[in-house]
């Protein structure tokens, strides 16, 4: 343990010796010793440090040549930190001030990437995810040729999956809040939503899934609607099953489909059948009234004048 004395003491002095050494570094105004330093730093992946000498001279050399390494230098500096958001508005600003640059193609490929690193799981808000997106498609439009290409469109494609599954996540939400109190709009929510995931991911591998549970809401829908909704409802039921059939000829869901399809006729027959029931009474009480109105004595033309000026 003693002769780790010397070296444990040895480690405390070159560390002190460093802070001091940055220390006079922070209080100086020699902006060419910070330049080099900041660079020096930078170089030795001691970027905390970098950015702090960048944050002091970047104002001074701005506009001369050593303001673009420095500018370069200050964005990877926040890439490496991890502060993704940060190193994405630095890198876009340096595309946008040094856009003949040859160093313009990276910063725009790296604002693209930073903001790709930063994107949520597909639990959470999916904005961000978005702003990626359209920083990716505007690097592949400026840049087709570039040998980040496949990287970049890889991206977009891992992108894609999280909004799929962000899209299914919210669909299945709608479908369990019709286990609530007041289901009805939910309903009308899921089958809305079920459609619009098919259309906007026709190759999802949860179509079938949704697809099968569009036909069992459909069928819950049209038996909790009212009178005159019924039976548009409970005819969608084939409807929506006739076409899950014919994409999906050997799903394991087509057995539940039939006895769904069954279920929806036997209560649009009732249905029907009540329908008919109450136009014909209707129509019987509308001809009752006529014959009664017909059949109503007339009151002669003098007593009538009376009973009015009465």
């Amino acid at each position: 343990m003693k002769n780790l004395t010397p070296f444990i003491l040895l480690l405390f002095l070159l560390a002190t010796s460093s802070c001091g050494k940055f220390y006079k570094l922070e209080k100086s105004t020699n902006w060419e010793e910070l330049y080099e330093s900041a660079n020096t730093y930078y170089n030795a992946g001691e970027y905390s440090k970098a950015i702090i000498l960048y944050d002091k001279v970047l104002p001074v050399i701005r506009g001369s040549e050593k303001a673009e390494l420095a500018d370069f230098n200050y964005a990877y500096s926040h890439f490496r930190m991890k502060r993704y958001i940060e190193a994405a508005g630095y890198f876009n600003t340096f595309y946008q001030t040094y856009n003949r640059s040859p160093l313009a193609e990276e910063a725009l490929f790296m604002n693209a990437y930073s903001l790709y690193l930063d994107a949520p799981d597909y639990n959470l808000d999916q904005k961000s995810s978005h702003d990626a997106v359209n920083a990716i498609q505007l690097f592949i439009s400026r840049f087709p040729e570039s040998d980040s290409y496949e990287r970049a469109t890889a991206m977009i494609d891992d992108l894609q999956v999280r909004f799929e599954e962000k899209a299914y996540q919210e669909s299945m939400l709608y479908l369990k809040l019709t286990d609530g109190l007041y289901p009805g709009e939910f309903y009308r929510a899921c089958i809305i939503n079920f459609q619009n995931f098919a259309k906007s991911y026709p190759d999802s591998k949860h179509n079938e899934e949704l697809g099968f549970k569009l036909v069992e809401v459909s069928l819950a829908y049209g038996e909790r609607s009212v009178f005159d909704k019924k039976e548009e409802r409970l005819n969608d039921v084939s409807k929506y099953a006739d076409q899950f059939k014919r994409r999906y000829p050997e799903s394991k869901y087509l057995g539940s489909i039939e006895t769904l399809i069954k279920k929806s006729q036997t209560q649009l027959v009732a249905h029907q059948k009540i329908k008919r029931e109450y136009e014909e009474q209707l129509a019987k009480a509308k001809l009752d009234a006529e014959a009664a109105q017909i059949n109503q004595p007339e009151v002669p033309k003098e007593l009538s004048t009376e009973i009015k000026n009465n």
